[in-house]
């Protein structure tokens, strides 16, 4: 099959049509993922939930589909100049497997929080044809250093999501989608630099104009709505990393032009969320997935403007996740949910005074799950961070109240302060 008209990753946004040229160039390359019967999401939306499992695709995310469909597509003499990219570990894994099968050397800028997991996976990929550079505390901050490469040693800059060869490479989950369930009525979408929306809404727009699709940030990394708001791309002043593989400042323009115009709705889910949701997705349905990978599932806990009518498609876009990891997502689930709250305790140095605490302020139901003395040079008092954990959420009005009547001093230390993010 020839090219599609736009097969210059640098010219203008890309079309259905160009989906349609990079599914046929990919139908060899990546996993056909299947789509999956979550029973749980079914039961709790009423309508069949089906995820689609990117998760398990070739290095295990989504990414793959864009980095193999723009690198494949270069010509020899821009395969000669090497290739660079930043990325926040996807998309490098993507980009290292195409170099590697086609030959081309690549440098992958990695921000220091990306998993060590899957800076572990592109040594793997790449071999010898990729070359890992450390750099900045953001995807951002690895994105500029990237470009700087670019511009002074000549290789080609290879964008994650904002361009027309890279967009179209993620559109083909919408290929398979609509192949493998026509009467889809919701597709769910997670949402970074919006590469991935951009690309599947292109494809359904223009195969089931009715579909209702719907992109997901995390709350700490919404730029597609800064952009919404602002009328066009716009950089936060401030990412959270957490969800690292949609920890993007700026939405990208060319992703953003195409699906400002063809997303029904943009929604935001707190971290917290996430983090509950991955636990749910690991011990109900088997499923490994990264924060982004369960952006799509956690919009269906309450998220939506509306609730779907018929089949929904949620798209698992990663389960490139650092099983060490596990510890952080539990706590911050727990936070999320209302069941473990910390406390900064000043006891008094004289006898009986942590049993006065354990009798006069916990209650059944509430277990100290942390104790921590933060001064130990103080003769007179001791102040300890305590960690309580409620079988219950709505236990907590109760706990509050035998605080403020105990004659201990007590802070309780809300989440998201700055002083618990430094404690905790």
């Amino acid at each position: 099959m020839s090219a599609p008209a736009s097969s210059n990753p640098l010219q203008a946004p890309p079309s259905a049509t160009d989906v349609a040229y990079a599914a046929a160039r990919l139908r060899t390359v990546v996993r056909q993922t299947p789509l999956e019967t979550s029973d749980r999401l079914s039961a709790a939306m009423g309508v069949p939930v089906l995820l689609k499992r990117e998760d398990i695709q070739l290095c295990r995310s989504y990414k793959v589909r864009g980095a193999y469909n723009f690198i494949s597509s270069l010509s020899t003499a821009d395969r000669e100049r090497g290739i660079v990219c930043a990325s926040a570990g996807n998309h490098a894994q993507g980009v290292a497997l195409a170099c590697s099968r086609l030959g081309i050397h690549g440098q992958v800028f990695l921000p220091t929080n990306t998993p060590r997991q899957k800076r572990q996976r592109i040594e793997q990929i790449g071999g010898e044809w990729i070359t890992p550079v450390i750099v900045g505390r953001s995807y951002d901050e690895a994105n500029s250093a990237a470009r700087a490469e670019s511009e002074r040693g000549g290789a080609l800059f290879v964008h994650p999501f904002d361009a027309a060869l890279t967009i179209a490479g993620q559109g083909t989950v919408g290929v398979e989608i609509l192949e493998a369930l026509p009467e889809v009525d919701t597709v769910v979408v997670p949402v970074g630099g919006a590469g991935l929306l951009a690309g599947v809404a292109l494809w359904l727009r223009a195969n089931r104009p009715g579909v209702r699709i719907v992109g997901v940030e995390p709350d700490g990394a919404a730029s597609f709505q800064a952009a919404l708001d602002a009328g066009q791309p716009v950089e936060l002043p401030e990412v959270d990393t957490f969800v690292d593989g949609a920890a993007v400042a700026r939405v990208g323009d060319m992703s953003f032009g195409i699906a400002s115009e063809l997303v029904d709705e943009i929604v935001s889910v707190p971290e917290g969320a996430v983090c509950t949701e991955m636990l749910e997705l690991y011990q109900t349905e088997g499923i490994i997935a990264e924060p982004a990978g369960a952006l799509a599932t956690t919009a269906l806990r309450g998220y939506l403007q509306r609730r779907p009518e018929g089949p929904v498609v949620c798209i698992v876009s990663g389960g490139n996740n650092d099983v060490s990891r596990y510890a952080d997502i539990l706590e911050r689930s727990l936070i999320h949910e209302g069941l473990r709250h910390y406390f900064l305790v000043t006891f008094p140095q004289e006898p009986g005074a942590l049993r006065g605490f354990l009798t006069d302020v916990l209650a059944e139901g509430e277990d100290i799950v942390l104790f921590e003395y933060v001064k130990k040079n103080n003769r007179e008092t001791g102040p300890a961070l305590v960690g309580i954990e409620l079988d219950q959420a709505g236990r907590l009005p109760s706990l509050l109240e035998r605080i403020a009547a105990s004659p201990l001093s007590i802070e309780r230390i809300e989440p998201g302060t700055p002083l618990s993010g430094f404690l905790l």
